[in-house]
C-alpha cells in the first residue's frame, strides 16, 4: 500500500495524464499539495475561532459602556464603534500589522487581534439591539420585587438579549470566517493563500481556486445550517 500512495504522488494514475483529472493531480495530489489547503484550513479556523471569542467579549462590553447613563462611557463606545466600521477591515488589517503592532509580533497574532478587535465593533450592536429589544415592562417588574438594577440586568434583561442576539451573532461570526481570507496580504499562510502558491506553482488556477472556495462555501452552508436550526429551536422555545 505505502509503494501505490508513493507512486500516486509521483506520476498520475492511469486515465489521468490529461484533462481536468490531470489538473487535480497535479494541483492537489502530487507532492502532497493538498496537505497545503488542510494547513491552511487548520489556520484559517484558529483565527477566526480566537477572533470570535474576543470579539464576543469585547462587544459585550462596548455595548454596555454605550447604553450607560454616564456620556463619557457611552461617547467612548460609540467613537470606536463609528471608527471601526467606518474602516475597511483589510485597510485596518494593514495598519494594525505596519503601522501600530511591533514588527517582532507573529502575524497569526496580528490577525487575530486585528478581526477580533473588528468583531466586536459589530458584535457590540448586536447586542445593543438585543437589549433594547427586551420589553421595559419587565425591567420595571424585576425592580418592583426587590431586585437592584444591576441584578435585573443580569437576571432578567441579559438572557433575553442574548437570546435574541444569537442569530445574528452566528450571521457575524460567519462574515468574519469569510474575511479572513484576506490575512495573505500580511504572508499568513491561511488557505487562500496556500491556494495561491499552489496556483504560483502550477499555473493552473482553476482546481486549486475552486477548491478554496468550495471548502469555503462547505463551511459556511454547514453554519447557515446550524443558525437555522438554531432559529427554530429558539423560536419553539417562544412559544411553550
Amino acid at each position: 500500500m505505502p509503494a501505490q500512495i508513493s507512486l500516486l504522488l509521483s506520476s498520475p494514475p492511469a486515465g489521468w495524464e490529461e484533462g481536468l483529472l490531470f489538473d487535480i493531480w497535479r494541483n492537489l495530489i502530487y507532492a502532497d499539495r493538498y496537505m497545503m489547503l488542510v494547513n491552511g484550513l487548520g489556520l484559517t479556523i484558529q483565527i477566526a475561532f480566537f477572533s470570535v471569542v474576543i470579539g464576543i467579549v469585547l462587544g459585550f462590553i462596548l455595548a454596555v459602556m454605550k447604553i450607560s447613563k454616564f456620556t463619557l462611557i457611552s461617547s467612548v463606545a460609540t467613537v470606536y464603534i463609528s471608527v471601526i466600521r467606518g474602516i475597511p477591515m483589510l485597510v485596518q488589517l494593514l495598519i494594525m500589522n505596519f503601522v501600530i503592532l511591533p514588527p517582532t509580533m507573529p502575524k497569526v497574532l496580528v490577525c487575530i487581534i486585528t478581526f477580533g478587535l473588528n468583531s466586536a465593533a459589530y458584535v457590540a450592536e448586536i447586542f445593543r439591539a438585543g437589549i433594547l429589544s427586551v420589553d421595559h415592562g419587565q425591567t420595571e417588574a424585576g425592580r418592583s420585587v426587590g431586585l437592584s438594577a444591576a441584578q435585573t440586568m443580569r437576571l432578567i434583561v441579559f438572557p433575553q438579549a442574548i437570546k435574541n442576539a444569537l442569530p445574528p451573532l452566528v450571521s457575524e461570526f460567519i462574515i468574519l470566517f469569510k474575511d479572513t481570507s484576506i490575512v495573505g496580504f500580511i504572508g499568513v499562510q491561511d488557505i487562500t493563500m496556500m491556494g495561491n502558491v499552489i496556483r504560483s506553482r502550477t499555473f493552473s488556477g482553476f482546481v486549486p481556486l475552486v477548491t478554496v472556495a468550495i471548502v469555503y462555501l462547505v463551511i459556511v452552508l454547514v453554519l447557515t445550517w446550524l443558525l437555522g436550526k438554531l432559529e427554530r429551536r429558539l423560536r419553539l422555545s417562544d412559544t411553550r
